[in-house]
Order: C-alpha cells, then sequence, then structure tokens
C-alpha cells in the first residue's frame, strides 16, 4: 500500500444504486486503500426524507453539509442543517436525514470500521 492515495468522490460508482433512486452514495474508503478513515457522499434528492435510519457499535462519524440544506434526525430529534454545519455523531446514535427544497449534499468521515462492519439500521422515526 502507498503512503497516499488521491480519489474524486464524484468518480465512483454510486453505491446506492436502484435502492433509493433519489439517494447517491459514494464510498471512499476501499478506493484510498485506507486502513483507519472512511470517508463517503451522499446526495439527497429535494424533498427527501429517509425513512430508514442507521447506527454503529463501534464507528464514529462527522457529517459536513457542502451545499443545500435539511435535517438530521438524531435519536428521534430532528436538528436543522446548512452548507457548512458539521455534525459529530457517537456510533449508538440512531441517525437518518432529509433533505429542503434545495437537495443535501454531504460529507460523511467515519472512523476504523470493524472486521464485516457494524452498521445496523433502525426506523427513522421522524416527528409528526
Amino acid at each position: 500500500m502507498s503512503n497516499y492515495a488521491k480519489v474524486n468522490l464524484l468518480e465512483l460508482e454510486d453505491s446506492i444504486g436502484d435502492r433509493a433512486p433519489e439517494v447517491e452514495g459514494r464510498f471512499g474508503r476501499t478506493a484510498l486503500g485506507s486502513r483507519d478513515i472512511g470517508v463517503s457522499h451522499f446526495r439527497y434528492a429535494p424533498g427527501f426524507r429517509s425513512p430508514v435510519a442507521h447506527r454503529h457499535r463501534e464507528q464514529e462519524e462527522v457529517y459536513v453539509v457542502v451545499s443545500g440544506s435539511g435535517r438530521v434526525l438524531l435519536d428521534g430529534e430532528p436538528l436543522p442543517l446548512q452548507q457548512w454545519d458539521t455534525v459529530r455523531v457517537a456510533p449508538e446514535v440512531v441517525r437518518a436525514f432529509e433533505s429542503g427544497s434545495d437537495g443535501l449534499e454531504v460529507i460523511a468521515i467515519g472512523g476504523p470500521k470493524p472486521e464485516g462492519g457494524d452498521g445496523e439500521t433502525a426506523p427513522a422515526e421522524w416527528p409528526g
């Protein structure tokens, strides 16, 4: 493995595909050959609200809003998001995203990923 790597996240394959046509997701960990850090790009279509949330057993994450606006649902509480907001989320917190009328584009950064992954899906329980 090289001591450095460069990738363009927008040139990576959309790994979400047909599972959620309103969402694009590109995962850079493997392409970068990273041992400890994951970086991903997500683009949510305008007005999208995730019906499914997730949490982790071990992996802490940080989300950076690079464009658009919306909300992140954290353990059932919505938090408004705007460009350049940065949110750190502890592994056990259930999280999901909702985009505003202008869509939402997010970079997700995660710590070391345990063998086989540690993500768990959960219902996205949006209030009201």
